[in-house]
């Protein structure tokens, strides 16, 4: 194969490279956007349950269906023998932090003439990641009087 035959194959599977390079990235862009969802989950938003929330939110004195639409749907609801309710709301949330780096050396080509002379496709490089996870759990008991209102709230919070 003559020089120029070579440089020539050589442009043809950068271009088929730089192709499928880029039918990737279109289609990693397009699939959410075809979805029509942006990327976002199309289930409800769900509000934050934090301990800030629940001491802004709850008040003594507030009906069940006040405290319901203020923090949702309690995990688990009791009743004691004079009939007074507990709700148990019980969160737990896990945060993750990941990071990675790169350091690499690339190649470099030029063509002077006619010929063509560099060194193509050289590479090295070092890849490093560091994933860290921690959890954190919120538990707020509200008890009830027997008509219905808010009597008391407490709740425990730990991180680990």
């Amino acid at each position: 194969m003559s020089e120029h035959g070579a440089v020539r194959k050589w442009k043809e599977q950068g271009a088929h490279r730089l192709l499928g390079a880029s039918l990737v990235l279109a289609a990693t862009v397009a699939a959410p956007v075809a979805a029509g969802d942006n990327g976002r989950s199309r289930a409800e938003p769900s509000r934050e349950f934090t301990l800030g929330v629940v001491q802004k939110e709850l008040k003594q004195g507030l009906s069940q269906a006040d405290v319901a639409e203020r923090l949702g749907s309690p995990n688990l609801v009791t009743r004691d023998a004079e009939g007074r309710e507990a709700w148990v709301y019980d969160r737990v949330s896990t945060e993750v932090d990941a990071s990675s780096g790169n350091v690499g050396i690339a190649g470099a080509g030029s063509g002077v003439g006619g010929t063509f002379a560099g060194i193509l496709g050289v590479s090295a490089g070092k890849r490093s990641e560091r994933i860290r996870s921690s959890q954190k759990t919120l538990t707020v008991v509200v008890r009830f009087s027997a008509t219905g209102a808010v009597e008391s709230f407490t709740w425990h919070s730990s991180r680990f």
